[in-house]
């Protein structure tokens, strides 16, 4: 099938003004009733049919070959916004007080609509069909696993998806091979004691003391457990106890992240931190309890998708604004959930804005330069393309894939 045509003019213009439209009324996990709404406005209006509340509130669309057997790819966005209150002053900036855009998701949305668009066109040549997921609650309540239980992947053969990062310039493509970001759980450490009068604390046990003097020593399981070429974080986020200067705390919570790149480390991490609090109780007089929550499996890229989303990319940006990863992330993405049924490559497409201040994602002043969404739709759609005529390879076990 010949190369897709570059997004033009008015097809710009339409992916904008969903990324604004979407970018005033961010909706949370699993409350993204008006947005899936809105998608499914924008499917009618291409003629594309759907599927809704896939998952809760997802929406799964297909178009291309009817023939039950025949290859099929799916692209997927995720759609959800974050509980932060935006401080942009964009002239389209969020209209729901405390919830916003803060990571792309709303570009993510425009760019798979994008696609769909230029995928219609062609609809009549494509080899196979092409699946499209607008996936709610990725932003830490896997919204994934819902639309796989709910059949949003039956049938596919790969799965491809792109994020849009500031760390990159505008129209840069990211693709890296294997695995790119990391194990993503959550650990919560009660500690308990008698407490009492602070200026009395023989008397006691102190239970902010115990935690203060863990948060220091819990860096050694890093520093000094962990083989020193497997990136990993421990964290503690959240701490909470204590009522008055004048009391000794009888109760402290705190609560953290462990961030690991393979399954080993990720054992040990947890094991020693299982250690190192038990061990609290006897230095330092107190009771403790420890609790887990699994995050999210790290994303890894299978080589042949990714050599696909490689060569996809070089034809629609150039060799030299294809960049490699050549460090893990330590941040979690649920696509990860995805990626353990069937093949398939997540890229980074660089949006940074040179004249935007440097707002990371998940800030109160993230936005991206929209000049990537003709770009995004346009690698989506091609990489849809290329990777059902290059089925057989993506099915064939190859000696590079482990």
């Amino acid at each position: 099938m010949k190369t897709l045509p570059t997004p033009n003019t008015q097809q710009i213009a339409w992916m904008r003004n969903i990324r604004r439209h979407l970018h005033r009324h961010p909706e949370l996990a699993f409350a993204e009733f008006a947005t899936a709404g809105f998608i499914v406005e924008q499917l009618g209006e291409l003629g594309i049919a759907c599927r809704e509340q896939v998952g809760r509130t997802g929406v799964v669309a297909s178009l291309g070959s009817k023939v039950s057997n025949a290859p099929c790819v799916a692209l997927r966005a995720d759609m959800d916004a974050l509980p932060i209150t935006e401080q942009t002053g964009l002239p389209f900036a969020s209209e729901t007080p405390g919830v916003m855009h803060a990571c792309g998701h709303d570009g993510h949305v425009a760019m798979l609509l994008g696609a769909a668009a230029l995928l219609k066109e062609k609809e009549a040549e494509l080899p196979g069909r092409v699946v499209l997921i607008f996936q709610p609650a990725e932003e830490g309540d896997g919204g994934a696993q819902g639309m796989i239980a709910d059949g949003a992947l039956d049938g596919v053969s790969a799965i491809f998806a792109g994020h849009i990062d500031r760390n990159y310039g505008l129209n840069e493509i990211v693709v890296q091979p294997g695995l790119i970001s990391a194990f993503t759980d959550e650990f919560s450490i009660e500690i308990r004691s008698p407490g009492g009068h602070a200026a009395k604390p023989h008397e006691t046990a102190d239970s902010i003391l115990a935690a203060g003097q863990f948060i220091t020593s819990i860096q050694s399981i890093v520093a000094r457990e962990v083989h020193p070429c497997f990136p990993t974080v421990i964290t503690v986020g959240s701490i909470h106890g204590g009522d008055a200067a004048n009391v000794i705390a009888s109760h402290v919570i705190l609560e953290g992240t462990v961030r690991t790149t393979s399954q080993e480390t990720r054992s040990l991490c947890i094991a020693s931190l299982q250690r190192m609090v038990k061990a609290m109780e006897q230095l330092h007089r107190v009771q403790t309890s420890f609790s887990l929550r699994e995050g999210y499996p790290p994303v890894i890229n299978d080589f042949v998708a990714a050599r696909i989303a490689t060569e996809v990319a070089a034809a629609i940006v150039g060799q030299d604004k294809v960049k490699g990863q050549p460090l893990p992330s330590l941040g979690g993405e649920d696509f990860s959930f995805f990626l353990q049924k069937v093949p398939g490559c997540l890229v980074r497409l660089g949006a940074r804005h040179t004249q935007l201040h440097d707002a990371p994602a998940h800030s109160p002043h993230f936005d991206f330069d929209e000049q990537v969404l003709p770009t995004g739709a346009l690698f989506l759609a091609q990489t849809a393309i290329s990777a059902i005529e290059r089925m057989e390879e993506l099915r064939s076990p190859t000696p590079d894939r482990t």
